[in-house]
């Protein structure tokens, strides 16, 4: 296969010609026409023979030979990407070319293949440590230049990047950037794409050279028609349903669903594809992932040809990081399928009832700063039958560092007085009767009818007198006219492979008016039946007499500047070689998870623990007050990234422990807001929630 693609030559400094022209390994071949005004073509050919995968090639003659040489990126937040890994041998005197594409399938990182051809013999030899070897991202006197190829199959862009912690200046960018673009036959159409804010500063993009064209993260994902979010497989019924919909069209946990948006809740379903993009900690994706089952963006769904095709039968679909596929199957073969791959049953601990102390949450886990990861996670556990997931594991903050970690002074009602609210009002009996009866089984609109006239009789019930006295005497004396947070504990969530993440809900109560707090504790305490939650557990096999809502209080933040949620890893990062900090943030009181369709959030990776520590920003906030580029300051985001280091750290040898090939981070939410104290100050942190992210 041959390409005429137009030269470079003219573009190149006049110091890298010699080099490009003893490139041995494909035919280049710089055709002029003194007749002709136009510019001279290079003729391109593979150099891969079909077939074979060589460590490295010094140039890319076609597609083939990228593809040979290609993996996905370690770093998967753009979708739809192959790369190949360049490197660039300042020291490189032989007549060979100094520029690499090393096959990056059979070496995943630089320093793998620096290190296998790179390093000994004539050449000066190359660290064995990678700590050592990783100032060749950041030394000014680096001896390589390294960076990346990827191409972007929905928009069709390649372009060439470096690592988010590389701190090269315009010249060395430049210098790599055309090297690459001369040796490869896409040249003429690769792009320089910062990946940091540092890169795309206008210290770097305002010094290239201008030949050298930019392209943005936002640009390309513009670009992007397919966005997977949750791989996996699944079969079920494929339905289309508009968002606004979901109130009264009720989907079953063996549909697949098309949505025209993306929905701020939906039941339980076997896969999900919405026609706008979400984010990775959008409501219905912490769901999927939950679930194990795929979950998709897809541009122009609503009206896709190939899925209408297919609306209303039995389909499969899989989600994979390149590609959806998707086909009609039978009924039996559904059946079959659903047999199999059913979720087994989610193991939850009884309520325990004993404990009537509403206890403050330093007290709640009995561990002490020597207790060990299995001891803390015994603590947990054995709370969490009477305080609930959330509550428990908000309990760990006062044993970290306050300053490092600082959260709101709070306390827990356990779970013993959800359990006698329903008793005392004959709720317990109502429950086991309506699950005992066949329409409410099997007729989701009755189901649906029936919880919602429960929730309405619960937020009218009474509450035990003896248990309002007790809490009003501790919320007057402890948080005197204070509005007060009440927050949803069951201990049928945070659990071991089990989140239940966003079934149930949290109210404000004002301490000043008894009924208010009474008012937003019996919201709460309905949560439990909301349809949502009532479906997720039904999926999960959960005995739903066995649930029961202990409540997380501590006081509310009515103003609040940011809030949002964070993942002590790289999610993005399969391969655990690109680690990082994936940190979703609003501007204001606005939901991270739960967004109006419209609008967006700044949504970036935070590389704490590199040096310069470079934020990645995949999106920002469409909120934003003129003048404000982004939702948090530098420093904000370095407070956020310590906490985040710190809850990390305390909670790897609770779940991860010793075996460092075992997938782990932890969920937090988070909040800056002015303190109490002083409405005027400077914002300040506050972690809100933590718990095992799966």
């Amino acid at each position: 296969m041959k390409i005429a693609i137009r030269d470079r030559c003219n573009t190149m400094p006049a110091a890298l010609l010699p080099a490009l022209f003893l490139v041995s390994t494909v035919m280049l071949s710089c055709i002029t026409d003194p007749e002709s005004s136009d510019p001279p073509t290079r003729v391109w050919e593979c150099t891969i023979p079909a077939g074979e995968e060589p460590d490295y090639s010094h140039t890319i003659g076609c597609k083939t030979d990228f593809t040979a040489l290609a993996s996905a990126p370690m770093s998967k937040n753009i979708p739809g990407a192959t790369s190949v890994k360049t490197v660039i041998d300042r020291m490189d005197r032989s007549k060979t070319s100094p520029l690499y594409f090393q096959n990056s399938k059979k070496y995943m990182i630089h320093h793998d293949f620096v290190l296998k051809h790179l390093s000994g013999g004539d050449r000066p030899t190359v660290p064995l440590a990678l700590i050592q070897f990783n100032s060749e991202y950041t030394s000014p006197e680096r001896r390589f230049l390294l960076g990346e190829v990827s191409y972007y199959e929905g928009p069709g862009i390649w372009a060439y990047q470096i690592a988010s912690v590389d701190n090269a200046d315009a010249d060395m960018i430049a210098t790599a950037f055309e090297k690459v673009a001369d040796s490869c036959y896409f040249g003429d159409s690769l792009y320089f794409h910062p990946v940091s804010e540092a890169q795309a500063s206008e210290k770097i993009i305002g010094k290239l050279p201008a030949d050298i064209r930019v392209i943005t993260t936002n640009q390309i994902f513009a670009g992007t028609d397919y966005q997977p979010l949750n791989f996996a497989t699944s079969i079920g019924r494929l339905v289309f349903v508009k968002a606004d919909d979901l109130a009264t069209a009720y989907v079953g946990f063996r549909d697949i669903v098309v949505l025209d948006a993306v929905p701020n809740d939906i039941s339980v379903t076997s896969g999900i594809i919405t026609e706008t993009f979400q984010t990775p900690l959008a409501h219905i994706n912490v769901l999927s992932h939950n679930r194990g089952t795929p979950n998709m963006g897809l541009r122009k769904a609503w009206t896709d040809s190939t899925l209408r095709a297919l609306e209303k039968k039995w389909v499969r679909l899989e989600v994979t990081e390149l590609k959806y596929t998707i086909a009609e199957v039978s009924e039996e073969e559904a059946d079959a399928w659903w047999n199999d791959h059913k979720p087994d049953s989610v193991g939850v601990a009884e309520m325990d009832t004993s404990v009537k102390e509403l206890r403050n949450v330093e007290d709640i886990l009995a561990i002490t700063e020597s207790s060990t990861g299995e001891e803390i996670k015994a603590a947990i556990k054995a709370a969490i039958p009477s305080f609930g997931g959330k509550a428990s594991h908000y309990s760990c903050f006062p044993h970290m560092d306050r300053e490092k970690v600082p959260h709101p002074k709070a306390f827990g009602i356990p779970v013993f007085y959800y359990w006698q609210f329903m008793e005392q009002n004959g709720f317990n009996a109502k429950v086991a009767q309506m699950l005992e009866d066949t329409l409410f089984k099997n007729a989701p609109a009755v189901r649906d009818s029936c919880l919602a006239a429960l929730r309405k009789a619960m937020e009218k019930a009474p509450v035990n007198a003896e248990f309002k006295n007790t809490l009003m005497t501790k919320l007057t004396t402890e948080f005197p006219g204070a509005t007060m947070r009440f927050r949803s504990s069951t201990n049928a969530e945070d659990l071991d492979g089990f989140t239940g993440a966003g079934l149930y809900t949290s109210k404000s109560g004002d301490v000043n008016d008894p009924d208010d707090v009474l008012d937003a504790i019996r919201e709460v305490w309905s949560s439990v039946w909301y349809f949502r939650a009532f479906e997720e557990r039904d999926y999960r096999s959960i005995d739903h007499k066995s649930v029961g809502m202990a409540l997380l209080v501590h006081h509310s933040f009515p103003d609040e500047e940011a809030s949002g949620v964070a993942i002590t890893a790289n999610i993005y990062d399969e391969s655990g070689m690109d680690p990082g900090f994936y940190i979703n943030v609003q501007y204001g009181d606005n939901s991270v998870v739960l967004p109006d369709p419209s609008i967006t959030t700044d949504e970036f990776i935070y590389k704490f623990n590199m040096e310069n520590q470079p934020i990645i920003y995949l999106n920002h906030s469409n909120l934003l007050p003129p003048g404000q580029e982004t939702v948090l300051t530098k420093d904000q985001i370095y407070t956020l990234g310590v906490a985040l280091e710190v809850i990390h750290d305390f909670f790897q040898p609770v779940y991860q422990g010793s075996d460092s090939n075992k997938p782990y981070a932890m969920d937090t939410e988070f909040k800056f807001d002015q303190p109490l104290d002083d409405p005027d100050g400077e914002l300040v942190l506050s972690m809100k929630q933590c718990r095992p992210y799966y």
